[in-house]
């Protein structure tokens, strides 16, 4: 079975909003709202694909990462592990490079059925997390 390493931004500004894009109609989950990110290549360690994609799919460059969590999920016909980071500090505004649709979500607005159910977990989290905080 296939197996992808995919390192994930959590993009969240001051205001606690976290940024999203949806996936393309010919992607994997298509339809779904995602956290931006790609697939770690060949001699990459996570942090630096997270700074390529971050770049190549939103525009920003990214000046600090926080791992947050990594979680494995199996579909029928692929393991994925996602390598989920927060980042609140970058250059440029995040806009959808790709073309893709994209908006601002309060943290605590994030709604897990948006999202492809590999990012379940990590969506219940930070949810909890705003509640936790306000």
């Amino acid at each position: 079975m296939k197996h992808v390493n995919i390192a994930v931004g959590i993009i969240r500004n001051a205001q606690q909003e976290i940024f999203i894009t949806r996936r393309a109609a010919d992607a994997h989950m298509a339809g779904f709202w995602e956290f931006p990110g790609g697939k770690i290549e060949q001699g990459e360690t996570p942090q630096q694909a997270l700074t390529r994609e971050l770049l190549e799919e939103t525009g920003i460059k990214t000046e600090g990462a926080e791992l947050l969590e990594v979680l494995e999920h199996q579909f029928t016909d692929r393991i994925v592990t996602l390598n989920f980071y927060l980042v609140e500090s970058w250059q440029g505004e995040p806009f959808g490079r790709e073309g893709q649709p994209m908006r601002w979500v309060r943290q605590a607005d994030l709604q897990a059925d948006e999202f492809p159910p590999a990012n379940l977990t990590i969506v219940q989290r930070l949810v909890a997390l705003a509640n936790a905080a306000q």
